[in-house]
């Protein structure tokens, strides 16, 4: 079977001194509450053989999950308006710069906590440093994504959290299906690793290297699998 890669990104990357090759492998558009094991069996067993790595988006664990929170659910009030002003914003998209996502991240940590965060960020970005915001408010704030639906419509009115225990689902995808995982927060600026199963054994940053380039894309590509295996010598020519 062919290996393929989304518009703009390659099909091979070279990591941890040998070629590996990646095939975004596509799938429908995953409902809130769907079976993660039941994706594995449907669209990643049949290319899956052993030796293989799994790369999985974030958002498609949380969405089966039902790891997601609502416009009803979040009325931004006076500082979550007045923060969102100051937030620069990405090619990633707005972040924080939505109000109701600055409502978001107020509800989880706490106003004191979203405050000192943002005089923190502030202090930093005269100094030239970057994501102090983040660093304080934490995985729950940073990792939140939806409620903007210029690359994906179907997020506009929907916020999609990090996914509980990542390392935990990956460990019950190996003993239920077999395979190896690991499950990336990733876009076109940054990937970060939120869990793994115990089966691998590569450093964070060995094993993010081989997604650096974010070969699952960031806008409607229906890629939230991306298979990776280790190429030998002599297909090492033949990939496209």
């Amino acid at each position: 079977m062919e290996f393929h890669a989304n518009e703009g990104k390659s099909v091979t990357i070279e990591a941890m001194g040998k070629t590996w090759a990646r095939h975004a492998i596509t799938t429908h558009f995953v409902q809130v509450g769907e079976s993660y094991i039941d994706l594995m069996e449907k669209y990643v067993k049949p290319w899956y053989q052993e030796g293989d790595i799994l790369s999985m988006s974030e958002k498609v664990i949380a969405i089966c999950q039902k790891r997601v929170v609502t416009e009803e659910e979040l009325k931004p009030g006076f500082w979550a308006r007045l923060l969102s002003r100051f937030v620069h914003q990405t090619s990633a998209g707005p972040g924080m710069g939505l109000p109701i996502k600055m409502q978001f991240a107020i509800n989880v940590c706490g106003l004191p906590k979203i405050l000192w965060a943002a005089f923190r960020a502030a202090i930093d970005k005269l100094r030239g440093i970057h994501g102090t915001f983040y660093r304080i408010a934490g995985i729950e704030v940073s990792g939140l994504d939806g409620f903007y639906g210029e690359d994906i419509p179907e997020y506009e009115h929907m916020g999609v959290r990090v996914p509980e225990n990542p390392a935990g689902v990956c460990d019950e995808i190996f003993e239920k299906t077999g395979i190896v995982s690991m499950i990336v927060d990733a876009n076109d600026l940054d990937v970060a690793m939120l869990g793994h199963c115990s089966q691998l054994t590569q450093s964070d940053e060995e094993l993010l290297d081989l997604i650096r380039d974010n070969p699952a894309g960031q806008d409607r590509q229906l890629t939230p699998f991306i298979l990776i295996r280790p190429m030998a010598d002599e297909d090492q020519g033949s990939a496209e």
